[in-house]
């Protein structure tokens, strides 16, 4: 019952798929938490330069691990600002979680991406009201879904 209520006002958060004024002060002290190291492991802050602003941008991020490598995954889709950032800019961006580390994000195409996806949704439960299907589905429901959800290898 209260993971119902959480979900329909996390979907209300970001509806047309843009966060709204809560979620964009959610956003901004989960960055902050995240990249200071506060939270889940798994969590951090990503930042990247807007690429009509120039300026810097910085959210939070579900670091997804899977077979030796670390993946970003975006939760609302293709049309994720980040995701034009990323693909209109150069790839370069900064993880931070404690630390600062300059990494490349790389677009994967891989057929690793179902199960990468799935992993994503055994650690990003706030994610899970943005997908239409369940994290314990069978990786053939997640092939369906692969090409909604782009995912990013993160290089060194």
């Amino acid at each position: 019952m209260l993971g119902g209520a959480v979900s329909r006002i996390q979907r209300w958060q970001y509806r047309g798929g843009r966060p709204r004024w809560s979620a964009r002060i959610t956003n901004r002290l989960g960055a902050v938490m995240f990249g200071s190291g506060i939270g889940p492991s798994q969590a951090a802050t990503v930042e990247m330069r807007g690429h009509k602003s120039g300026r810097t941008i910085s959210f939070p991020v579900v670091v997804t691990d899977y077979q030796g490598e670390r993946y970003l995954v975006a939760m609302l889709g293709q049309k994720t600002n980040w995701v034009r950032n990323l693909r209109a800019g150069d790839g370069r961006a900064v993880l931070q979680r404690g630390q600062r580390e300059d990494v490349s994000l790389v677009e994967d195409i891989s057929d690793k991406r179902p199960a990468i996806l799935r992993r994503y949704l055994e650690l990003a439960a706030g994610a899970r009201p943005f997908f239409p299907i369940d994290r314990r589905a069978p990786l053939s429901d997640f092939e369906r879904i692969v090409d909604q959800y782009p995912v990013f290898r993160v290089d060194r």
